[in-house]
């Protein structure tokens, strides 16, 4: 009996160690799916996440999925901005909630956005998380259709921005609306836009053409500017980002910071 049970327990300090293994670290390996303006190969930069023992990869969407969430109708949409969110006091950084989609429960197709303590606290009021943070003026199921829809939107964003440099705002805005967006995102994609003009001119004309990140992962010039100078206010204002919602873009982020969500809702 004690032969036969051998191979057995030469297996038990492997199977001890294991147990006691740490959490697996973040994978350096970023967040996203680069395209030709990325500047990042496939090995540096994909759709998944191996991070504190998680190992998430990001489902494809169809056009029917965008489809769909384009057809839910939002009951209380945010009111739009009536001033430059940046010549405020900066609000604080988003740090703690969760934004989550209360569907109807009388009215199918119809929902409501609601921010709760954490990502469990949505699900055991039976709500959908839709993005880490509070909600903001782009929490909508539009808004995200459209980052799902566009994973590059660095180049239209910024065409609408060289389109009309000096106004008028409401035909900038509206050009940010033809992407898709809605009216109180497109103004918060605006703002953040002019915001960037001022404080990034001469490195983001000097980087118009470069890729978005150096070799070594880390944005180029323009976009660590922006990212720095006008982004605590986007994710403030505007709630959802794409790496908050588990959506990758072709400009790649690191796993610690992306939220793994599924949007079927």
């Amino acid at each position: 009996m004690l032969a036969a049970m051998r191979p057995l327990l030469a297996l038990i300090p492997g199977l001890l160690a294991a147990c006691s293994d740490p959490p697996q670290a973040c994978s350096t390996a970023l967040f996203g799916v680069p395209n030709a303006m990325t500047g990042l190969t496939a090995a540096q930069c994909g759709p998944s996440c191996a991070c504190d023992g998680l190992d998430w990869e990001a489902p494809v969407y169809t056009p029917d999925d965008v489809a769909a969430l384009r057809a839910w109708v939002l009951d209380d949409p945010p009111a739009l901005l009536t001033d430059d969110p940046y010549a405020r006091t900066p609000p604080p950084a988003p740090t703690d909630g969760f934004c989550a989609v209360v569907r109807d429960p009388v009215t199918a197709g119809h929902y409501r956005l609601q921010t709760f303590a954490d990502r469990a606290a949505a699900e055991a009021a039976g709500a959908v998380p839709t993005h880490a943070g509070p909600c903001g003026l782009c929490s909508t199921l539009t808004d995200l259709a459209v980052y799902i829809e566009t994973p590059d939107l660095t180049a239209p964003v910024r065409a609408c921005g060289i389109k009309y440099p000096s106004g008028p705002a409401a035909d900038h805005q509206q050009c940010l609306r033809d992407l898709g967006f809605t009216e109180a995102c497109a103004q918060i994609w605006y703002f953040n836009t002019v915001h960037t003009r001022e404080q990034c001119l001469t490195p983001c004309f000097i980087t118009i053409n470069d890729p978005y990140h150096l070799p070594d992962g880390s944005l180029n010039d323009c976009l660590k500017c922006d990212e720095e100078k006008s982004g605590p206010v986007f994710k403030a204002i505007a709630g959802r980002t794409r790496r908050n919602t588990g959506v990758p873009s072709a400009m790649c982020r690191p796993c610690s910071e992306v939220e793994p969500l599924v949007h079927r809702y």
